[in-house]
């Protein structure tokens, strides 16, 4: 369950130090003053990730923000991969996530990891990538509701990840799916209360 250590400490350390900072770019934010729309935190629930950008009406800014979002969690792992080996490249996907979620250029105020989550389960291993979409893309569909699809998706994954065989990601991705569901409290507070915004939304 544990995958093998190979890659010297100091270079896991300058791996998640850097794949931190990649992760703490707040592409909402950036892409929310680009296209005018304002302060993303003072806009809908407040968070900085694509799906309350999409709540400004703006399709465009939300689609480059879900873009870049997911990317910088797959380019850490993808970079972290070449340069040391997959110890490495699955320190940089959590790294990564961990400077979403609580980035210094915001007072470790960011947002709730599920794009950067997803780019980076396409980097590690691209068919848990493909199904964790496949899940959120299905109970987004029938709900309506971001949210829980994140949710689903999440905690399916681990699992995904045991039966698949990859018996090496279930402890990464077991990590993700817990710190999005904690990320998510509030979601479930208000899905429990059925007062959770829809997507499209404003």
């Amino acid at each position: 369950m544990i995958p093998a250590l190979t890659t010297p400490l100091a270079g896991l350390a300058v791996t998640a130090l850097l794949a931190y900072l990649l992760g703490a770019v707040p592409f909402g934010i950036v892409m929310a003053r680009l296209f005018g729309l304002g302060d993303l935190r003072r806009i809908g629930s407040g968070n900085i990730g694509a799906t309350n950008v999409l709540r400004t009406g703006n399709r465009l800014a939300a689609f480059l923000t879900l873009v870049l979002d997911a990317g910088k969690g797959a380019i850490a792992v993808l970079a972290a991969r070449a340069a040391f080996g997959p110890d490495a490249a699955q320190i940089a996907g959590f790294a990564a996530f961990l400077g979403h979620c609580f980035p210094v250029y915001l007072r470790l105020k960011g947002g709730k990891g599920v794009a950067t989550f997803l780019g980076t389960l396409w980097a590690l291993w691209w068919p848990l990538g493909l199904a964790a979409c496949a899940v959120w893309a299905a109970v987004a569909g029938i709900t309506r509701y971001s949210s829980l699809a994140a949710l689903v998706a999440a905690v399916a994954t681990p699992l995904a990840a045991l039966a698949f065989g990859r018996g090496d990601l279930v402890l990464v991705t077991g990590l993700l799916a817990a710190l999005i569901v904690s990320r998510h409290h509030e979601n479930i507070a208000r899905l429990r209360g059925g007062v959770e915004t829809k997507i499209g939304q404003k």
